[in-house]
């Protein structure tokens, strides 16, 4: 089931044309990344997904119903304010017990929710603000950046408890990351966007196309070489790689 499609997007903003002859299209029980340099237009996009921005041209056609869940880049809190991460899931609005608890339990942070958020690590953090996401148990879950900041192991984790969310709920899964080693693990397919899509694909497409290698330069055959070793791996008999 398609969740997302958008077709022949532009987007301007101040007379300057940020997004260009877009396109793109996310199934449910997808995962797709969007990588590109700064400035390139990645939050841009995600804006105009959830409606905070609208399309100078093109469209952005969504399933009937769907639900998006969001996980910001960061979360902007005075550290002095008390605030658990139990009263942080009730903002803006309350909900019920039951489903605050299946959130924090879906995002692996069950055992935080007396915590005070400003007591949390990075990674806690980002897997509460994870849970908060989670509370409409969303078709479609969208990440700006969500890792960042996050060490490698952090990262991982991170990653490793979005495919358990993404099995569970089968949502379509939409982020935007910098980890380009761990997003060639994580994702099913990959967009490479400097102001319009400069390729599209698998992992093992992408990183071997031109286009990724002129945006990421070496960090390119970094890439490809620990997606071939991941791929290589998965491929090897139990009994051989214990």
């Amino acid at each position: 089931m398609r969740l997302l499609s958008i077709e022949n997007l532009d987007i301007a903003l101040g007379g300057h044309l940020v997004l260009e002859d877009v396109d793109l299209s996310l199934a449910r029980g997808e995962i797709v990344t969007i990588l590109g340099p700064n400035g390139s237009g990645k939050t841009t996009l995600l804006r105009s997904i959830i409606g905070s921005l609208a399309p100078t041209r093109g469209h952005i056609d969504k399933a009937p119903g769907l639900t998006i869940g969001y996980v910001p880049q960061r979360l902007h809190l005075d550290a002095t304010l008390p605030m658990t991460v139990s009263r942080l899931m009730s903002l803006p609005r309350r909900h019920a017990p039951g489903a605050v608890a299946q959130a924090l339990r879906r995002a692996g942070v069950t055992d935080q929710a007396d915590r005070q958020v400003s007591a949390l690590s990075g990674g806690q953090l980002q897997r509460a603000l994870l849970a908060r996401a989670l509370l409409e148990s969303p078709d479609l879950l969208i990440l700006d950046e969500a890792t960042q900041g996050l060490d490698h192991r952090g990262t991982a984790d991170f990653y490793r408890q979005l495919a358990r969310v993404r099995h569970e709920l089968d949502c379509g899964v939409l982020m935007i990351s910098h980890e380009l080693h761990a997003v060639m693990r994580a994702s099913d397919r990959v967009v490479c966007l400097n102001r319009s899509v400069r390729c599209a694909g698998p992992p093992e497409r992408v990183v071997a196309s031109p286009a990724y290698r002129a945006m990421f330069g070496h960090d390119n055959l970094d890439a490809l070489a620990l997606y071939r070793h991941d791929h290589d791996q998965a491929r090897v008999p139990s009994e051989l790689s214990s």
